[in-house]
């Protein structure tokens, strides 16, 4: 089977190439922006024919579309995540090759759900900011293609290379600054949100999956289960060994600055004079003009208010798939990367 990856150079991208080079059935074309892809092709930017001439060259089986943005403003983000896969689309409907089409999502294109509640494919997109909208019509432009496609919702991928500036990312390196500088305190905001972590390797999996199915329309790919944010932060606590004590931000600044409460403490943790404190903001970096002003907690910046949590029920029953890695390992291998930078 001959597959065409798009965007193979990005976070879920690379893991996803890795998982198709080890099947010994795939052959593996991949298709991008940057020097290390086969062919370099900027969706964003080149015209849906000269796509359908390498198509018809090249006569993929599958074509796996990891490419996009997720930062940037709104025309940005409607470029790359929605006029691409529109390119994407006419491309294969031009081509004689017949591929089928494998389309990464996002639980952003769902928005804001009820707390306690799991999510299903049927539940009505309600995307509550632009990088969900540009997600969500890419999507609809998929389903509504006539393709043999289907559109995997990938919910909050975490796991090795999860990029510095998301918020687990930012959590692992104030962490490794607190720890570098000896403070006893870290001081967080912004954890109140519970999100459904999965771990990309097994994101990866799901792609390959599709890959082989015949599946079609939306699936989710979750673990199934909300976390709260300070709750992976005590977790990564524990994984990196740190002894001082987690204060959490949980509220916005009052007469007396924002109230604060203590995560956990670790019976060990030695302090020495009056430590300093290191405040991070985990939702959006705060900025750096008011130094005496406490940290903000702003929400988890995905549109997506408190609460997430997948109902993966398809994922199994169309895909036979489930996943494997659970957080503490996801965590311990982010942290793993940012203990590198010591």
């Amino acid at each position: 089977m001959r597959v065409l990856l798009i965007g193979s150079n990005g976070y879920i991208g690379r893991f996803v190439a890795d998982r198709l080079l080890a099947d010994p059935a795939v052959q593996l074309t991949a298709l991008g922006r940057g020097d290390d892809a086969d062919v370099r092709f900027d969706l964003a930017t080149g015209s849906p024919g000269a796509l359908t001439r390498f198509l018809d060259a090249v006569h993929p089986g599958v074509v796996v579309n990891c490419a996009g943005a997720t930062r940037g403003g709104a025309r940005e983000l409607t470029r790359h995540n929605t006029v691409a896969v529109a390119t994407v689309c006419e491309a294969l409907r031009r081509s004689g090759c017949g591929a089928r089409l494998v389309q990464i999502g996002c639980s952003a294109e769902y928005g804001p759900s009820q707390p306690g509640s799991s999510t299903a494919e049927d539940a009505v997109p309600r995307p509550g900011g632009p990088y969900g909208v540009s997600k969500l019509a890419a999507t609809e432009l998929v389903l509504g293609s006539g393709l043999d496609a289907v559109v995997l919702r990938v919910f909050s991928p975490v796991g090795p290379g999860t990029p510095a500036g998301s918020p687990l990312g930012r959590l692992a390196e104030a962490m490794r600054r607190a720890m570098q500088t000896g403070d006893g305190e870290l001081r967080l905001g912004g954890l109140g949100a519970q999100r459904d972590f999965v771990d990309v390797r097994d994101v990866a999996r799901a792609v390959h999956a599709a890959s082989l199915s015949a599946a079609q329309g939306v699936i989710n790919i979750g673990s199934g289960r909300a976390v709260r944010l300070r709750d992976a932060a005590g977790i990564l606590a524990r994984v990196a060994g740190y002894g001082g004590t987690l204060t959490e931000l949980d509220g916005p600044p009052g007469p007396h600055g924002a109230h604060a409460s203590p995560i956990s403490h670790a019976a060990h943790a030695s302090h020495t004079g009056h430590p300093a404190h290191l405040r991070a903001t985990i939702g959006h970096p705060r900025a750096e003009a008011d130094h005496h002003a406490p940290p903000v907690a702003y929400p988890y910046p995905d549109g997506c208010g408190g609460w997430q949590q997948a109902d993966v029920r398809t994922a199994r029953d169309r895909l036979g798939w489930r996943p494997r890695i659970n957080l503490e390992e996801s965590l311990a291998d982010i942290w793993m990367e940012a203990a590198c930078r010591i």
